[in-house]
């Protein structure tokens, strides 16, 4: 029987960026005597069962949050399902603890999920938005994230702790918590020795109905594009789908192997400003276009910040046009970050005094 420590994982269910950043957390847990216990929901279940065929998998409640369509309401929409948010934080709690007695966990990692924490065993929480922003009530939403995340032994937030950083406010903002530990960025993604093969890669992510907007949008204004066109539209399903329309290329889904050679094998990136993409093509050091998902105002930051900075180019989703592909080659493109992790260090965390 084995008595290697088993560590509980979970992220968020919104997009796939929680799911795909944990993907290095739990290979390092198992480099290093762990036996991770993964628990999501929705995609991000699905995403990681693909990635870790042979694991340990338990499904969580599904917090159903709606989006809105229109980014006004986006706001409005989310504050109106507060209530709802909490029920499904409580269901949670009461299922952890039926999980932690099924396993014999050792430890918890929670990846934006509030409701996975344990006062009996070490808890860890990651998120790289401890200033959470929402136009003028963002004291609300950040104060509403710390009753959280002083619950927990140690806040890992994946950026450097000083000089030039990813996330920018949204982690590097005074505060009073005490238990934050930046890890540096996270990436899934390893570098390949490979040759241009696409023109340009659009990786779609996130929420609906937005998802679907954008991947319609840019159908319709890159009809005339010259050159050829990956499209992965991130949709996670039973089985891979190919086809092709004009120039493009479509796959509902890639794999994570497929996904970083693909990304490598194209001479230009559109995707969202989520902060897991943007780990990603920062290790890559992508050229890139960003469209943040209206409403959402960590990835509209995100994208001003790294065109502030004079990085990476973006437009809001419905300005887009395919004349604004010429801005790539005038920014310089990503900055250069270490990526390089003590997990030893960083586990120590699990281990009893």
């Amino acid at each position: 029987m084995n008595s290697a420590p088993k560590i509980l994982i979970a992220p968020l269910n919104w997009g796939l960026g929680h799911a795909s950043r944990c993907i290095p957390i739990i290979l390092a847990l198992k480099e290093n005597g762990y036996i991770p216990v993964i628990a999501s929901d929705g995609a991000a279940l699905e995403l990681l069962k693909r990635e870790f065929p042979n694991d340990i998998f338990e499904s969580l409640p599904t917090f159903n949050i709606e989006y809105a369509k229109e980014k006004e309401n986006f706001r409005f929409k989310i504050f109106k399902q507060l209530p709802k948010l909490f029920y499904s934080i409580r269901k949670e709690k009461k299922l952890l603890n039926k999980i932690i007695k099924r396993h014999a966990i050792s430890g918890i990692i929670s990846d934006n999920r509030p409701g996975i924490y344990s006062s009996k065993i070490p808890s860890v929480y990651i998120t790289h938005q401890i200033t959470v922003l929402s136009g003028n009530t963002t004291w609300f939403s950040s104060k509403f994230h710390h009753y959280f995340i002083k619950k927990y032994k140690e806040c890992w937030i994946p950026d450097v702790k000083e000089g030039v950083n990813l996330s920018g406010r949204l982690s590097h903002e005074s505060n009073k918590l005490t238990n934050l530990k930046y890890i540096g960025p996270l990436t899934r993604l390893k570098k390949k020795n490979v040759t241009k093969k696409y023109d340009l890669i659009i990786v779609l992510s996130g929420p609906e109905p937005q998802r679907t907007l954008l991947e319609n949008k840019l159908i319709e204004e890159l009809a005339s594009y010259k050159g050829t066109i990956l499209l992965v539209k991130g949709l996670v399903e039973t089985e891979q789908k190919i086809s092709t329309q004009n120039q493009f290329i479509i796959y509902n889904f890639m794999e994570t192997d497929e996904l970083e050679t693909a990304i490598q094998e194209s001479n230009y990136i559109i995707c969202r400003s989520g902060y897991s993409s943007l780990m990603d093509l920062a290790f890559l050091g992508t050229k890139a276009f960003l469209i943040p998902t209206p409403g959402q105002f960590e990835q509209e930051y995100l994208a001003k910040k790294l065109k502030k900075e004079g990085s990476v180019p973006s437009c809001k989703q419905d300005k887009f046009t395919i004349d604004k592909l010429e801005k790539i080659d005038i920014y310089t493109g990503f900055r250069t970050y270490s990526f390089e992790k003590d997990w030893e260090n960083l586990f120590s965390v699990f281990k009893r005094k």
